[in-house]
């Protein structure tokens, strides 16, 4: 099984909605897929035989189905990403992109592409994702960040380029 997770925030994430679509209409996936998809436009994938999808579960429930699941595709939001590392999960993330109103600025991009130096792999468009379908990233063993040092990771990617003292 494949698990598609979108997050909750308010902002559609469509495109990467199209993207699966491709991929089962072109039957690069032809097994079960899960998509927790918030407010994103579920519409071209909904009826589709293969997909099961809500909008939204409990943290607890979307882990056992990622337990499950052979490969997640997530957004690249800190806390998903972190969970999925933690979790020893085998998964890729889509930064959302504001050039595309799937978020307000492009953090997510910054983001994948400061932990891929950690082993994360991102997709920034659709073949690079077919790539990764086709070969996995291996589960992750590692956690991504110990606790404190989130923090002041987090700091040091973001204040790049910023006038602002981090305190």
């Amino acid at each position: 099984m494949i698990t598609v997770t979108l997050g909750t925030i308010p902002y559609p994430f469509n495109r990467a909605i199209q993207w699966l679509r491709f991929l089962l209409d072109t039957k690069m996936i032809s097994e079960s897929v899960f998509v927790q998809y918030g407010v994103s436009d579920i519409s071209p994938v909904f009826e589709h035989s293969l997909v099961t999808a809500k909008p939204l579960l409990e943290s607890k429930e979307l882990m056992k189905i990622v337990d499950d699941s052979r490969l997640v595709i997530s957004h690249a939001g800190q806390g998903s990403t972190t969970a999925l590392a933690n979790r020893g999960a085998c998964f890729v993330v889509i930064p959302r992109l504001a050039k595309y109103s799937e978020h307000i600025d492009d953090h997510q991009l910054s983001f994948a592409r400061s932990v891929e130096q950690f082993g994360v792999v991102h997709c920034l468009n659709l073949k690079e994702l077919q790539q990764v379908i086709l070969e996995p990233p291996l589960p992750f063993k590692r956690k991504l960040f110990e606790e404190p040092k989130l923090a002041e990771h987090l700091s040091i990617i973001y204040s790049k380029g910023s006038n602002f003292m981090m305190i």
